[in-house]
């Protein structure tokens, strides 16, 4: 069993194959929280900070959730939806954490099938699970953004940065790539030893760049600084197209 806050078919506006159109499943739960990324939003209330997608991390929405508890239902809906569609888009499989969900009988169901149905598929992911690919061997045909968090996260390192579970991802998966969502202040101290740390073991990393922001507003307070970064570093710079076509980061 596992949970689903939302799926829509859209245009990917991140990363490495951003502008391709993309159908977007996102899970429900994290294992962070991130409540650097100073995302504002009330519970009861209260004013909360969190990541953009808090809607899919804070357990306070969970009611919202839906449970996935057949692959069946969920494979017949998507089959619809392709059909609709015309073709079959990349699909992206989003969160929250959606490795959480790595194991479970109902979600690894959904992912062979698509599979099968020769999609590619992207995790995003913030690169904390450790996945067993020999056991789990669908995981290798699939493609992983490694949304690996830093300082300016807010969460502690130990947390965030597990370099078994990150080398298993780029050894053993089909594609994966670096996706860092940094902000000013962040060009301007650790980012780029930060980065580095992480990236050094591996030969050639494919490393992107984003800006912090849940908002056009916090987008153009952060995208010259991160453009500039990723120049100077010789890294990719990631916009984050879809808040600035909408300015959200749900349904779209």
């Amino acid at each position: 069993m596992f949970y689903l806050t939302e799926q829509f078919f859209s245009i990917q506006g991140e990363g490495k194959y951003a502008g391709i159109p993309s159908y977007f499943l996102r899970t429900g739960g994290c294992n962070l929280s991130c409540r650097g990324f100073g995302a504002s939003y009330n519970v009861k209330g209260q004013e909360k900070m969190g990541c953009d997608t808090y809607f899919a991390v804070d357990s306070h929405f969970s009611s919202s959730w839906e449970k996935v508890d057949d692959a069946s239902v969920l494979i017949a809906h998507l089959d619809e939806e392709f059909k609709k569609i015309g073709y079959i888009p990349q699909v992206v499989i989003t969160g929250g954490e959606p490795l959480m969900y790595h194991k479970d009988e109902e979600f690894y169901a959904v992912i062979a099938w698509l599979v099968h149905q020769g999609t590619r598929i992207t995790f995003e992911t913030n690169g904390t699970v450790e996945i067993d690919f020999i056991r789990y061997g669908m995981y290798t045909q699939t493609t992983f953004a490694l949304s690996i968090k830093l300082a300016n996260s807010g969460e502690p390192k130990h947390k965030r940065i597990k370099p078994k579970a990150i080398a298993n991802i780029v050894n053993y998966s089909k594609d994966s790539f670096f996706k860092f969502t940094i902000d000013k202040k962040l060009t301007q101290t650790t980012a780029f030893e930060e980065i580095n740390e992480i990236t050094s073991a591996f030969k050639k990393p494919n490393i992107y760049c984003m800006p912090v922001g849940e908002s056009r507003a916090n987008i153009w307070h952060n995208d010259r600084a991160v453009f500039e970064f990723c120049m100077k570093h010789g890294f990719n710079y990631s916009d984050r197209l879809h808040i600035r076509v909408f300015d959200t980061t749900q349904g779209v």
